[in-house]
């Protein structure tokens, strides 16, 4: 059993990466064949608009949108699909409640901070990705003296940014580990610079998503410390596509067939192969990196009973005054 304290081998980073394996298998479990056959269309002409702008992040886990332009699914249920890539979560949120987008990606915990305050009427049109083990941990550097979730405690954690899933994800594992999470000094940080940060002691600790916790392990020497999807926070979902009410009302037969091609391209997405060569094309992540880093499992319907769990959690700890009813936000999928 490899010591706390000693990096990430190469091989050891392929054993996270066997995480990925794992979640390849599965990859559109929860979403093939359930939203009304991945081979039914409704044909060209038969949509009420025919080109959508859907907002992304260039993430690895919206492999499976991209998949569905260069297959060709997107294609065969009429639409014409441009993915306009956003600055972060918040950005892309934002230009579809102003009505630049017709559907983005996003996190849900601002979505759904978003429907309680009344900033928007906000429709789940489909589930994204949700936690994995091995996919969202809290990492610190060789010379850290954080090597426990209990040294977690009164320590500086690098997160993507207040009122963020990552935010949340941190304080409610330091929670289920008995470490009083509102000790920590929580320091907003980009993912893309944690690694640094790590390397250099910027922070004690920082919550860590791939690729950057394989850069980190790589290129930081940086070593697990908690991993934040485990427990009471295995699978929890952790984003999804989302519209206005007004979209949803006004183009049903357009969200089906949104709804129709993600589930194909999610199935299709089991197999890691499809999905690999994307990856340097939209997420920047060079070919290596690629090969091992642990993906997140990949949905495609969204199913209330699992992200009720998130406003739940949001309530929890102070993020929303107000439970939300996520199966009244949910656009479900035409039966079979």
């Amino acid at each position: 059993m490899r010591p706390k304290n000693r990096p990430l081998a190469r091989r050891d980073l392929l054993k996270l990466a066997g995480g990925a394996a794992t979640a390849g298998a599965l990859m559109g479990a929860s979403g093939c064949g359930l939203l009304g056959g991945a081979q039914q269309s409704t044909g060209n002409g038969q949509v009420e608009k025919t080109k959508l702008r859907v907002g992304a992040l260039p993430t690895a886990e919206l492999a499976p949108l991209h998949l569905a332009v260069e297959a060709g699914h997107f294609q065969r249920e009429g639409l014409d699909v441009e993915i306009v890539t956003a600055s972060d979560g918040g950005a892309a949120l934002n230009s579809t409640i102003g009505g630049d987008y017709d559907i983005t990606f996003s996190s849900y915990v601002p979505i759904f901070a978003a429907q309680t305050k009344g900033v928007a009427n906000l429709k789940i049109v489909a589930d994204c990705m949700s936690a994995v083990p091995n996919s969202c941990l809290i990492m610190s550097g060789p010379n850290s003296k954080v090597r426990t979730a209990q040294d977690l405690a009164g320590k500086r954690i690098a997160i993507s940014g207040p009122g963020t899933i990552s935010e949340l994800m941190v304080k409610a594992a330091m929670k289920a580990n008995n470490v009083p999470y509102d000790k920590a000094q929580l320091m907003p940080l980009g993912f893309i610079n944690m690694p640094n940060a790590i390397k250099t002691g910027q922070v004690d600790a920082a919550f860590v998503v791939e690729p950057f916790l394989t850069l980190a392990a790589r290129d930081a020497d940086a070593v697990p410390v908690l991993d934040t999807a485990t427990g009471p926070l295995e699978d929890l979902p952790l984003g999804g596509y989302v519209s206005n009410a007004e979209f949803t009302d006004k183009n049903p037969k357009t969200v089906a067939a949104f709804q129709r091609a993600m589930t194909a391209s999610v199935s299709e997405a089991q197999d890691r192969a499809k999905i690999e060569p994307l990856l340097p094309k939209f997420a920047k992540i060079d070919k290596e990196t690629a090969s091992i880093i642990t993906l997140l499992k990949l949905n495609a319907r969204a199913d209330a009973t699992r992200l009720q769990r998130v406003p739940r959690l949001m309530l929890e700890f102070g993020y929303i005054n107000k439970d939300v009813d996520v199966a009244s936000m949910i656009i479900q999928p035409p039966q079979s």
